[in-house]
């Protein structure tokens, strides 16, 4: 592939999907002749990353720049991205990736209408670190969520699809390839009989020895034997799972239209761990969702511990018009943030002790970046390190942690 030596500026709102989208994006729009565009992969998870998403591309547009709007809040509210005075363009998530919808104007399409997830374009340039659509869309109906509607239903690339891009990604440079999808462990029902597992399998069978597999989000209420085997077994699958749970009260998960309880939870994260030591979990966790009593925010809280996490992304509940949660009873808008504050409060004593454990204890350093003679990158269990000394990107290093720099570890090689 010829280097891309102009593209367009991308700004990405939201998940590591719209982060894959963009880099392929900035290639799409460089070839249809919009190199000096800016655009902006828009985000409809809440009201507010909707707000967000608007003022990025009010931003966006100072000194007269073209701004192509394009995302899940373009695609649930096209009319009102069009409006905007600062919008040149749209185009919604079913078109983006696909060559044709850039040449010329186009208005965003049912979402739902399009059945086949084909193999997306290959980026202008690729990280250490590349991400790698394999699945997109959900067939759950969420109470809290708007992001079915933004992205259609669960739609599942072909193995062949998927190993012939992530060869790409690896003749390109990329030493660890991140799987992602909207509901990641929902990859094949509509290909067939298999499933996420077997996937990975093609992928490790496929790449090279020294390029690692990394899963995003996935929902334990999903994970088969295969997978688990994989997760906890194959050394070239990274020792984290992100697991999509939202809280810790079981009338809430209840309300929230999940299916799983806390007690799977705290089952399948004793599992992992007891199963591969090393293994470092996350998890994504809602404060203060319509309902939600103190008794189940501490219930919440205490599931930090009991699942034994490391990494959590905390939200504080924002109302998604058109969602059944917009039209529940309210938690008051100041309690909300005070759970809020109390769970990121949780989850950074969490990860401070998960740094913590890792001092002194040689670590295995994936070299992203280097400058100003640091080396910085991550860890197979996704710690933040930045190592005295250069080094190439791509590059593993042994390095020995001495001491915690706010959420990340200062390292000297081992």
């Amino acid at each position: 592939m010829a280097p891309v030596t102009s593209v367009p500026e991308t700004i990405s709102l939201g998940c590591r999907l719209n982060a894959y989208e963009a880099e392929r994006m900035a290639k799409l729009a460089a070839d249809a002749g919009e190199r000096d565009a800016v655009i902006v992969n828009t985000c409809a998870v809440t009201n507010e990353a909707v707000r967000q998403s608007r003022q990025a591309i009010r931003k966006a547009a100072r000194g007269g720049r073209r701004v192509i709007a394009t995302g899940c809040a373009v695609q649930t509210d096209p009319d009102g991205f069009a409006a905007m005075p600062e919008v040149a363009r749209t185009l919604g998530n079913a078109e983006k990736l696909d060559p044709s919808s850039w040449a010329r104007p186009h208005a965003p399409e049912d979402v739902f209408a399009r059945t086949a997830l084909p193999r997306a374009p290959s980026p202008a340039a690729v990280a250490i670190r590349a991400h790698l659509e394999v699945q997109n869309g959900c067939d759950h109906r969420c109470t809290f969520c708007i992001i079915p509607y933004g992205r259609g239903q669960a739609r599942s690339k072909r193995i062949e699809e998927v190993v012939a891009e992530a060869r790409d990604l690896a003749a390109l440079g990329a030493k660890e390839v991140v799987l992602t999808g909207v509901d990641l462990t929902s990859w094949g029902p509509d290909l067939g009989e298999e499933r996420l597992g077997h996937l990975v399998e093609a992928l490790l069978a496929a790449l090279p020895g020294d390029v690692a597999i990394r899963l995003s989000s996935i929902d334990g209420a999903e994970v088969d034997d295969r997978l688990f085997a994989l997760l906890t077994q194959e050394e070239r699958v990274a020792p984290y799972a992100h697991l999509s749970l939202q809280s810790g009260a079981d009338m809430i998960l209840k309300r929230m239209k999940r299916r799983h309880s806390r007690a799977d939870a705290v089952r399948l994260s004793e599992r992992l761990r007891a199963a591969r030591p090393n293994i470092a979990l996350g998890a994504d966790l809602i404060a203060g969702f319509p309902t939600e009593t103190e008794e189940m925010a501490a219930e919440t809280r205490a599931l930090v511990r009991d699942c034994g996490l490391s990494y959590v992304h905390v939200f504080p509940f924002s109302p998604r018009t058109g969602t059944p949660a917009a039209r529940m009873p309210q938690v008051a808008r100041a309690v909300v943030k005070a759970r809020a504050a109390a769970l990121r409060a949780a989850a950074e004593a969490a990860l401070q002790a998960h740094l913590d454990a890792k001092l002194n204890r040689p670590q295995t350093l994936l070299v992203e970046q280097t400058a100003a003679g640091r080396a910085t990158g991550k860890t197979p269990d996704f710690t933040d390190i930045v190592c005295e000394g250069a080094a190439a990107p791509g590059t593993r290093l042994s390095v020995l942690p001495q001491r915690r720099d706010g959420r990340r570890l200062l390292a000297v090689r081992a």
